[in-house]
């Protein structure tokens, strides 16, 4: 009888401690090989309603085709293209962009992952700065979202609101339970 007594509670605290692991943020483990793969799962599940003409990539490796990685080397041109700060780019080892390609203010999204989890705190708030006091030009974009992917990825998005309201909805569906927005702010 002590034995049986033994196992269920065992069985039960074992119960207990699953349960309360799910009490997270928002963010768990997921498996993302590179920053790329986010934007493309993302972009994946636009409906053809639902697409605009997207673009993707650098200077030297863009995509017509939709997201594409970003080489980090080019911090400038990451700065100057996405708003990622070209100071915090040695924090991040891996991007990648997708952008309207019409026009950047209408939707700019970047995936990111950053090198040292311990920083994610740090260059989400860098981003945040560099989109808030950045000098637009041919229109304003609406809304910024900066969204924690994971333990060490973020993904940034600006541009009009019900597009980055759809990004955002897609993204938390495609990782579902793994994802926390960390930043939604109007710039308007």
């Amino acid at each position: 009888m002590k034995k049986i007594a033994t196992i269920l509670l065992a069985a039960m605290l074992t119960l207990c401690l699953v349960g309360c692991g799910n009490g997270n943020k928002g963010t768990a483990s997921v498996e993302i090989t590179d920053a790329a793969e986010i934007l493309t799962t993302v972009w994946a599940t636009y409906g053809e309603e639902e697409m605009f003409p997207v673009g993707g990539g650098d200077s030297e490796h863009l995509s017509m085709e939709g997201p594409a990685a970003f080489d980090v080397a080019k911090a400038e041109e990451m700065d100057a293209l996405l708003c990622f700060p070209a100071d915090k780019a040695s924090m991040i080892d891996n991007a990648a962009s997708m952008m309207h390609m019409m026009n950047a203010n209408t939707f700019t999204g970047g995936a990111y992952h950053v090198a040292d989890a311990a920083n994610i705190a740090t260059v989400s708030d860098a981003i945040k700065e560099r989109v808030m006091n950045n000098h637009w030009m041919c229109g304003f974009p609406e809304t910024l979202i900066i969204v924690q992917v994971g333990d060490d990825y973020l993904v940034s998005a600006y541009g009009n609101g019900q597009l980055i309201e759809t990004f955002k909805a897609k993204l938390q569906a495609a990782y579902e339970g793994a994802t926390e927005v960390l930043v939604e702010e109007s710039l308007m």
